[in-house]
């Protein structure tokens, strides 16, 4: 998998070429991790590009920030406007978008004192997460040695940029061992998250997820995935969630901004029901990429349409 970077990125206010996109290297986000990021989706639609729920990141974005007491410099709505800019002057149809918020230079004590905020923007051409054949077969994953930070220790219903070197430890031991993903468990031993992914089980025909109480990012996908399966009828239940849970499952999958709807078809070699995906990740799997791509109307509302607001953009 390789990412791509676009001619323009949007930072501290206005769209510059990637190239000077530069902090400085004693920049306090460098030291300590003392930042936040958003992960979001834009797709080719019929009528153009769309963000998929654009100002709900935005928000949590903002929100992510201020548990760390980091005061965002932009109100949300020119982070809107921004973002979609973006798509605009890189002549995008689909691609990720990451926004960051950081502190800058001013000490380099852990307080970060008088540190200037700055925010950035960037788009990258980047394909499926875990690869075309995970995202159609579904991906084997293994459970981490690591463990998954506990809510009273970090925020994490916070994307904070430090927080992910504890997913980095899990992944980079993962896919030394020659599997896709990584599984975390909680401090109390139950299923937490992916390195990146929220995570649900599906048995006899009710979908289970786990809460905030079980240390996971609640996510954006998260949340529309229980959406739209209370909405096609299905039992949706919010619970811990075992190990032993998932390898009784008749189907699993990972949902993330990155990752869609990820099937998972192996647990440390062990199989989760058939082994392909089953029928109700293939039915939710179809409809959040119908609902993405601009196929379902009815979830119109979560797809920001670049063209339908020009806004004009100077680019130094």
């Amino acid at each position: 998998m390789s990412t791509k970077h676009t001619p323009y990125i949007w930072m501290d206010g206005k769209v510059r070429a990637w190239s000077e996109g530069y902090i400085h290297v004693m920049s306090h986000a460098l030291h300590y991790g003392s930042g936040c990021f958003e992960g979001i989706k834009c797709y080719a639609t019929d009528g153009g590009p769309a963000i998929f729920r654009l100002e709900d990141h935005i928000q949590r974005l903002v929100k992510s920030a201020a548990l760390y007491r980091i005061d965002v410099p932009y109100p949300v709505e020119e982070l809107v406007t921004a973002c979609a800019e973006l798509v605009r002057v890189n002549e995008l149809e689909g691609c990720y978008i990451r926004p960051i918020v950081f502190y800058g230079f001013d000490t380099l004590g852990v307080h970060p004192n008088h540190c200037p905020v700055h925010v950035a923007i960037a788009c990258f051409n980047w394909g499926a997460y875990l690869g075309e054949d995970g995202l159609n077969h579904g991906v084997r994953i293994t459970v981490s040695p690591w463990r998954k930070f506990h809510y009273t220790n970090f925020h994490t219903v916070a994307k904070g940029n430090g927080q992910y070197m504890n997913s980095m430890l899990a992944v980079q031991e993962a896919k030394a061992k020659g599997f896709d993903e990584a599984l975390l468990l909680n401090m109390e031993g139950n299923i937490a998250e992916g390195s990146g992914q929220n995570l649900f089980i599906v048995k006899d025909g009710t979908l289970y997820t786990n809460g905030e109480k079980s240390s996971i990012l609640m996510g954006i996908t998260r949340d529309t995935i229980i959406k739209v399966s209370q909405d096609q009828g299905l039992e949706v239940v919010i619970q811990d969630l075992t190990l032993d849970q998932l390898t009784a499952a008749d189907e699993a999958f990972f949902t993330g901004t990155a990752s869609e709807v990820t099937p998972i078809r192996e647990v440390d070699g062990q199989t989760i029901g058939s082994g392909s995906p089953g029928e109700v990740t293939t039915l939710l799997r179809g409809l959040y990429f119908d609902i993405v791509q601009g196929r379902q109307p009815e979830y119109g509302e979560w797809l920001y349409r670049v063209q339908e607001e020009l806004v004009p953009v100077e680019v130094t």
